[in-house]
């Protein structure tokens, strides 16, 4: 029989990608959703409703791997207070309603991978190089991060096996953070934000599902991994080599700060703010990067 994967937010950006390569590789997939789906030959769909907790049981029950992806967008909306708690509420909540019905009942669950941000070392510039010892930060994208991998955590006293993916910015065709800034760079309006020097830790999202594949397959895979590729990319950096590939060079000053400050909010931190990363444990684990390339990984997104 095929080993069965259940997957959270598995109709989202990533999910959808990791849902395809999971299949390719022939494991069975349940997907939890909040809207009801037709089930196929290989997928699933169960329904779950976090805020009440209610959750079809059977989705956790029949896996023998869980990948949990879902949680509210970070970077759609204005962090108001409303958004702030649903953001974290969401990412916390829904673990615990997981982690519930595995305490509650016999199951065949080997490993609980969840997806993790590389937010948790916080919204902060810096040279220093985070590695997964590093401390989290006690801002609101460190709380959400450490508070979301504490729910994960309770899960490995019942003698599952736990992975924490910290992903960094995923590149990607068709949706994600890349296709935002295409309509921009495409007509040749594109220019770096801010001062420009703040890291932007990257990652293709064809190796952020490598990385979660691995962590099914590779029991030695356990505790948190940073999921980005270490090459100390630049907002500058990153502005340059995208305009580079639609054939010009960036002519316009930099986004001002206030700028993004007064329209985004205390979520500009998401552009204006970034952290070197390690990848080395990943590295160490035996894992091997397709994509570490900035040009490389960017035109593979952008081809038709």
């Amino acid at each position: 029989m095929k080993k069965r994967v259940l997957l959270t937010g598995g109709t989202g950006f990533v999910g959808k990608y990791l849902t395809q390569m999971l299949h390719n590789k022939g494991y069975a997939v349940n997907v939890l959703t909040r809207t009801p789906k037709e089930n196929t030959e290989d997928i699933s769909y169960y329904t779950w409703d976090v805020s009440t907790g209610n959750i079809e049981e059977k989705a956790v029950l029949d896996a023998d791997y869980i990948i949990h992806l879902a949680g509210e967008s970070i970077g759609d909306k204005r962090w108001t207070v409303t958004r702030k708690k649903a953001i974290l509420d969401s990412r916390v909540q829904s673990t615990a309603l997981l982690a519930s019905v595995l305490q509650s009942n016999k199951n065949n669950v080997k490993a609980f991978i969840s997806a993790s941000g590389i937010g948790i070392y916080g919204a902060l510039n810096g040279e220093g190089i985070c590695t997964e010892t590093s401390p989290a930060a006690h801002d609101f994208l460190g709380k959400v991060c450490l508070e979301w991998e504490k729910a994960v955590d309770a899960i490995a006293p019942l003698g599952i096996r736990t992975v924490k993916v910290r992903t960094g910015l995923v590149l990607g065709k068709n949706e994600g953070f890349l296709q935002k800034m295409i309509p921009i760079f495409r007509y040749g309006f594109g220019s770096a934000l801010g001062s420009g020097n703040q890291y932007m830790p990257w990652i293709h999202i064809h190796d952020l599902c490598g990385i979660y594949l691995e962590a099914i397959e590779n029991e030695a895979m356990e505790g948190a991994y940073n999921a980005a590729i270490e090459d100390s990319t630049t907002n500058t950096l990153f502005s340059k080599t995208l305009a580079y590939i639609y054939g010009y060079s960036v002519w316009l000053p930099n986004v001002p700060a206030f700028v993004l400050q007064w329209v985004l909010g205390e979520m500009s931190v998401l552009v204006l703010t970034g952290r070197r990363i390690s990848n080395d444990k990943l590295l160490h684990l035996g894992f091997r990067f397709q994509f570490k390339n900035l040009d490389f990984a960017l035109r593979d997104c952008l081809k038709k």
